[in-house]
């Protein structure tokens, strides 16, 4: 993968990149939202703790095609208010802090979820070379 930042534009003002080529021929692989929602069926309080379960779970989904972290492409991000996005940001931080090439990034504020408790959801797209 290869980070696209033009000089005619802003820099990114988080960790992301504003674009991201992919190689040609590389093997796609694409998540549905993972919620804060542990193995056991419990929800942690907090936009923090739910998003390291998401980012958990995405990575083991990952795994499961011999990827990891380093192959995240676009993340896309959903929170139920602006007070969660510093909790959400420091998860999402946390899980990129070893890759060379930053994902493009999307973070959307929405008004909800399947059940009230859930105040934080990511999707991601990854790719690897074949």
């Amino acid at each position: 993968m290869k980070s696209l930042s033009p000089s005619q534009i802003a820099p990114p003002f988080a960790r992301y990149s504003h674009g991201v080529e992919l190689p040609a021929g590389a093997r796609l692989v694409r998540t549905s939202g993972q919620l804060g929602l542990a193995r056991d069926g419990s929800v942690p309080e907090g936009a923090e703790a739910q998003a390291d379960i998401c980012f958990a779970n995405i990575l083991s989904i990952l795994q499961e095609a011999d990827m990891g972290a380093e192959n995240v492409c676009h993340l896309s991000a959903y929170v139920t208010d602006r007070t969660h996005m510093a909790g959400y940001m420091a998860a999402r931080d946390a899980f990129l802090a070893n890759v060379p090439v930053l994902p493009t990034s999307t973070l959307v504020i929405v008004s909800g979820f399947t059940r009230p408790e859930f105040v934080v959801e990511v999707e991601v797209w990854a790719a690897s070379e074949t």
